[in-house]
């Protein structure tokens, strides 16, 4: 190379010296860090080609720039004007929408290239004309030094086998190209969208809501009655935000719609530390739907007082079903609650049906003022309520006509413009035919029982000329689903693609669906969400399957979407879990969407969150149907774990969340060894001291204690064994409570067995059961009438199933 003088011990790069790789042909848009690609907040000056969608931001367009000079500072004039493109160009693929895929960075197990993959007439002409700059761009090594001087050498360690990715075949390469930055969709326009799972275990997770106090917790509403707190990090709290599970009205029945329904945080919670809840009760055998006030504890923030109800309103129910069940604050700081019809079908309630009826709560969106309500009554009416002058109508209402409105959000307006702030969305569940997703207005009657969707339900009451209903801004038949879910408008930070898409779905189908406003005519365009296939997901933590019943969607502090869904609908099976949105096709530029969240006191200990879920690799012919691509993992049970330091917070002491930004520690993808070889048909090895339960009725949480020692199996006297030594059988177990323990044999006599200890006495941090205070192995004064048993739990407040 005429002019170059090459310096060893040069450290711009790594000496990382790849064999050629067979490549995937179904590579996607990823950079280096794993995450998709962006438009960066300012223009590129260095790597400007990628300035409206590639890797870099501005900074490290200067890095890369600063490094190219470094480099081109060996290089006389005729060696800069010879190579100074083809390092330009190399250098800049880091820019590249398809980073990973020319760095071979899309399986983290496999190396990192140091140089991008070339294509091998670029190689052949790079090596031709530029050659000696390889030992400038890697650090000196003896095999850099001997491939020089050898095409095929020099060509095997930078070309990429894949001519469709490689440089520069990726940058003219017109399906690559084509549309690259949007929301991708398949053939038939099926946005393809990914997911990550957040929490899991749950029984039938109907809401998911956020204080708006600057900490980015999230409280997570089971059915059953409780409400958990999650720290920004995923971590869940051991002990209930709210315990309602005594006063609840629900059952295990599958589909069962009574319940803990949801919960709202009063806008001004810093201040006034409210929260108000909607559930299902039975008052003197008689159903009713209850919207309480609570108040936090004193002690705990993240605790409310359970002493502190102060009941708002009771409606009665005349039917469990349609209960309705949502509460929201609008921006105009008043309570709305939405109220189903009353229940059984068609609503058949009187002349024209509680919906249609202004002087009944049921089947109504109703609003009032909680505001300065310490002295007074539990709520007052805002002046501007539209029937208020109407003596014939409740105070309460603001919309009529309504079915069973489950799932409602306003939306937060577009981020920039403030567009679109301050609309009422609602999925409005339907009878036999249609499904529909309605804007709510001030005084609007929907037109049930008229109508249903967009046709007529009851003819007459559908041609009254005085029924002036609002159509839906969609519907739906039930060949797509049969009863719909409410979600959200996007209006986030990382994901600008998504910004103005209403995101919804439906809860019997598990379809995920979206809505898009067209300015120009006010109609809302319908495509259904698939998850993205092959790579199109392939991301750390991301996955492309859920379980199939979408009860709920969720907005975080900051704005990023969620969906609540189960694998079984029963009030009281762990079958619950959460997903984030994602977009895998673009991001929000590096820096731009991180906060810090305010520190928060935690009582009592955290649990860490591991996902269960796994990504799919490939489609499963129903994924359109069922919303979910590949067969879902099952999930039985919250799976946490705690920290393994033993800090303050392990031992049950007081002690703070230090400010978390969302780039927290939560959730890690755990990657394989590379080098690990798989176990097949290896049995585990039974160790001193190794429990399990054995119970007659084959539950994994409940049983007679038996322990192995000394290469058998026996059994253990009740005699001094307390929920201590239960909390070390659990925790052996993978359980971090012992609920309750078993005397007397009630779990069962081991007649079969040995009686291997007697007189166990733990302070329940022990390891295993031989670690505690006992008898020697194989003495006793007991019989196996006293044989030991335990009940586990992931929580002290799991109840006793039988």
């Amino acid at each position: 190379m005429k002019g170059a003088r090459v310096r060893g011990g040069h450290g711009s790069f790594r000496v990382l010296l790849l064999l050629a790789t067979v490549w995937l042909a179904n590579g996607h848009p990823q950079c280096l860090d794993y995450k998709p690609p962006f438009q960066p907040s300012g223009a590129l000056v260095f790597c400007k080609e990628y300035s409206k969608f590639g890797c870099c931001d501005v900074e490290r367009d200067i890095a890369i720039s600063n490094r190219y000079y470094e480099v081109m500072d060996f290089f006389d004039y005729g060696g800069f004007v010879s190579c100074g493109k083809f390092i330009k160009s190399i250098m800049c693929q880091e820019c590249s929408p398809y980073a990973a895929h020319l760095y071979d960075a899309e399986d983290a197990n496999t190396p990192l290239r140091n140089l991008p993959g070339l294509c091998g007439d670029y190689c052949t002409d790079f090596w031709r004309r530029c050659r000696s700059t390889i030992s400038l761009l890697l650090t000196e090594d003896a095999r850099v030094m001997e491939i020089e001087g050898d095409r095929d050498k020099f060509c095997a360690l930078l070309e990429l086998k894949d001519p469709e990715y490689c440089y520069p075949n990726v940058l003219t390469n017109a399906e690559l190209n084509a549309n690259l930055g949007t929301v991708q969709a398949d053939p038939e326009g099926c946005l393809q969208l990914c997911l990550q799972e957040v929490a899991n275990g749950l029984r039938n997770p109907v809401a998911m809501v956020h204080a708006n106090d600057g900490t980015h917790r999230f409280f997570v509403a089971e059915q059953l009655g409780y409400v958990w707190v999650y720290m920004p990090n995923g971590s869940r709290v051991d002990k209930p935000f709210l315990n309602l599970t005594s006063a609840v009205l629900t059952s295990p029945w599958v589909g069962d719609e009574r319940g803990f329904l949801c919960l709202a945080f009063h806008p001004k919670f810093k201040s006034t530390e409210k929260v108000y809840v909607y559930y299902s009760i039975n008052v003197k055998k008689e159903e009713r739907i209850r919207i309480s006030e609570f108040t936090l504890s004193v002690t705990d923030m993240n605790m409310l007082d359970h002493n502190s109800e102060r009941i708002l309103l009771e409606i009665v129910e005349p039917a469990s079903n349609h209960n309705g069940g949502q509460l929201l604050f609008g921006y105009d700081g008043y309570l709305y609650i939405f109220v189903g019809d009353g229940g059984k079908a068609g609503d058949p309630f009187g002349a024209f049906g509680n919906s249609q009826n202004k002087s009944s709560l049921l089947g109504k969106v109703l609003r009032v003022d909680v505001d300065d309500n310490n002295d007074g009554p539990p709520y007052w009416i805002p002046v501007d309520n539209p029937f208020l002058q109407d003596v014939k109508a409740r105070p309460e209402v603001y919309a009529y006509g309504v079915r069973n409105m489950w799932r409602c959000s306003f939306d937060r307006g577009d981020p920039g413009t403030g567009a679109g702030r301050g609309r009422l969305f609602c999925g409005d569940v339907g009878q036999n035919k249609f499904e529909e997703v309605d804007l709510i207005i001030k005084g609007g009657n929907y037109g049930w029982r008229a109508k249903e969707g967009f046709s007529c339900y009851d003819n007459k009451l559908c041609h009254n000329s005085s029924l002036n209903d609002i159509l839906p801004i969609f519907a739906y038949p039930h060949k797509i689903g049969k009863s719909v879910t409410g979600g959200y408008i996007y209006r986030g930070c990382e994901m600008p693609n998504l910004n103005g898409l209403y995101i919804f779905g439906d809860f019997m189908s598990g379809r995920l669906m979206s809505l898009k406003e067209d300015p120009s005519t006010g109609e809302w365009n319908y495509k259904e969400i698939c998850m993205g296939t092959g790579q199109s997901c392939n991301f750390p933590k991301l996955i492309n399957n859920y379980v199939k019943y979408i009860i709920s969607f969720a907005e975080d502090e900051a704005g990023e979407l969620y969906f609540l869904s189960t694998r079984i609908p029963s009030a009281k099976t762990y079958a619950g879990v959460i997903y984030k949105i994602v977009d895998p096709s673009r991001r929000a530029p590096p820096g731009k969407c991180s906060f810090t969240a305010h520190p928060v006191p935690v009582k009592g200990k955290l649990y860490h969150f591991h996902p269960r879920e796994t990504h799919s690799s490939t489609a499963s012919p129903t994924s359109r149907l069922r919303g979910t691509t590949g067969r879902p993992a099952a999930t039985h049970k919250p799976y946490y774990t705690l920290p393994k330091t033993a800090s303050k917070l392990n031992k049950g002491h007081s002690g703070k969340m230090d400010g978390l930004k969302d780039d927290s520690i939560g959730n890690r993808v755990n990657k394989k060894d590379p080098n690990s070889k798989p176990r097949k048909g290896r049995r585990r090895k039974l160790r001193q001291g190794m429990v399990r339960l054995a119970s007659p009725g084959k539950r994994l949480d409940r049983g007679r204690v038996e322990i192995f020692i000394k290469g058998e199996w026996g059994t253990i006297c009740d005699d001094l064994f307390d929920r201590k030594a239960a909390t070390v059988v659990c925790r052996q177990l993978g359980y971090p409570f012992a609920i309750r323990v078993a005397k007397r044999a009630e779990m069962g006599q081991g007649n079969h067995l040995s009686i291997l200890l007697d007189d166990v006495k733990c302070e329940g941090t022990e390891r295993t059961l031989l670690d505690c205070q006992r008898s020697k192995i194989g003495q006793h004064n007991c019989s196996h009438k006293e044989d030991v048993g335990v009940i586990c739990g992931y929580s002290e407040y799991d109840e006793e199933e039988g």
